[in-house]
């Protein structure tokens, strides 16, 4: 349990757990065009409030290990990873080859952040 709590990897934990409020609050009202635009924006507000209260920790956490580039790469990746997946089960938008091709460059300079 230790392990989880440790400063590399509760930090991880924490993006992807606050990814799938972000995406849901960026993303999910696509599922609703008949509902008002206003009341889109409220619930996504709604949403993204507790979104930061899990980015904002992990961040101020994840500092204790890695840098402010290292942070932002795992957000990037963490973001794309948890949109692909909502963009599949929830909007049940298809991704192409280009989609993975796109996500694959962008994880291959993600890589070259962490590289000593």
């Amino acid at each position: 349990m230790s392990f989880l709590l440790s400063p590399k990897i509760a930090p991880v934990l924490m993006l992807v757990a606050s990814n799938v409020f972000m995406t849901f609050a960026w993303y999910g009202h696509l599922k609703f065009k008949s509902a008002p635009l206003y009341m889109a924006v409220i619930v996504s507000w709604m949403i993204a409030f507790l979104e930061y209260w899990l980015a904002v920790p992990a961040n101020r956490i994840g500092s204790q290990a890695y840098s402010a580039a290292e942070l932002k790469t795992i957000q990037e990746v963490v973001t794309l990873t948890v949109f692909a997946v909502f963009s599949v089960f929830y909007l049940k938008e298809a991704l192409t080859w280009n989609h993975a091709l796109g996500f694959a460059l962008i994880a291959g300079g993600a890589a070259l952040i962490f590289r000593a």
